[in-house]
């Protein structure tokens, strides 16, 4: 399929931004002119909006609880982690993208906003994530939430630290998952992909060297070999998973890395599915507004944990 008309519009306006050098953008540099809302619109009404300091090891951390309409008394949660490449995205680029998950999933969204890299390396996010997690888990009462019907899910880098969270909760025996919900997850460093070939020269929003940059970031001189809690895709052990709702690009670099990961999952014997998005470009989730076909993607999602978590 070709370009869905509205990525190609939108794919024109990004054209006629600056081009960034990623031999020598900084991190700063890239959160000054990167994190600034996705949404192209008001923000999606919800039941109520709350935004929280978590306290965990070490440090605090801001959220943002969302509920939505006809929640009811202690609804089930998703702990949403934004994308953004570990080094930018903030709760406020994600809020729109949250506020419609909550509706069309009828649960409340619990969006985190952990540490980024460079000035927090790995294992620094991950680390921020999985004990938000937990701490959603031990203050249910407090957010008024069911501890026994949980999520996790993430869009990009959130993507990949979603996964490694549901890895990470099943061997610690962290609270028990219901769902992984992975919209076009990072799941390994492998730039050979097809995927990649074809979609990573820049002409479709996320790049091959944006990518090399990203992962740079957050691993340092580790990029190019496997590091446990990072490239999931070659994770020691995939048994034993919450089951998965897989979502990639078509023309998007992490597309097959995405299908890929679905795969060994399905293989390890986690339940999953997985959908390519035709027409569709990296993000395409947080630019429903701009882009309206994206609506019926957030709605699926929001399905599947609405089942998942019933």
């Amino acid at each position: 399929m070709t370009l869905n008309p509205h990525v190609e519009a939108l794919l024109g306006y990004f054209a006629q931004m600056p081009p960034v050098d990623y031999a020598t953008i900084t991190a700063a540099q890239m959160r000054a002119g990167s994190d600034t809302p996705m949404q192209m619109g008001p923000p999606p009404a919800v039941a109520s909006v709350r935004d929280l300091t978590l306290d965990l090891p070490g440090h605090t951390l801001p959220a943002r609880l969302y509920v939505p309409e006809g929640a009811g008394a202690n609804p089930p949660l998703v702990v949403y982690y934004h994308g953004g490449g570990w080094v930018i995205g903030t709760i406020e680029t994600h809020d729109g993208t949250c506020r419609a998950l909550a509706n069309a999933s009828g649960a409340a969204v619990l969006s985190i906003g952990y540490r980024l890299a460079p000035e927090a390396p790995f294992p620094g996010p991950l680390d921020d994530c999985y004990d938000a997690l937990v701490w959603a888990h031990a203050h249910a009462p407090t957010l008024g939430i069911d501890a026994a019907r949980i999520a996790v899910a993430g869009d990009s880098a959130g993507g990949n630290l979603a996964a490694a969270v549901a890895i990470r909760a099943r061997d610690n025996g962290g609270p028990a998952l219901r769902h992984q919900l992975l919209i076009y997850p990072v799941t390994d460093t492998d730039f050979t992909r097809a995927s990649y070939v074809e979609n990573g020269n820049g002409n479709y929003f996320l790049s091959t060297a944006s990518m090399q940059w990203f992962w740079n970031q957050y691993l340092g001189d580790a990029v190019d070999g496997h590091v446990e809690g990072a490239t999931v895709l070659t994770a020691a052990d995939l048994t034993g998973l919450p089951p998965a709702s897989i979502y990639v690009a078509q023309y998007d670099p992490l597309r097959d890395e995405g299908v890929a990961y679905a795969e060994a999952l399905k293989k390890a014997g986690n339940a999953v599915t997985c959908e390519v998005a035709p027409g569709m470009i990296h993000g395409f989730f947080s630019m429903f507004q701009a882009v309206p076909d994206a609506s019926a993607y957030i709605d699926k999602a929001g399905a599947q944990l609405k089942t998942a978590l019933a």
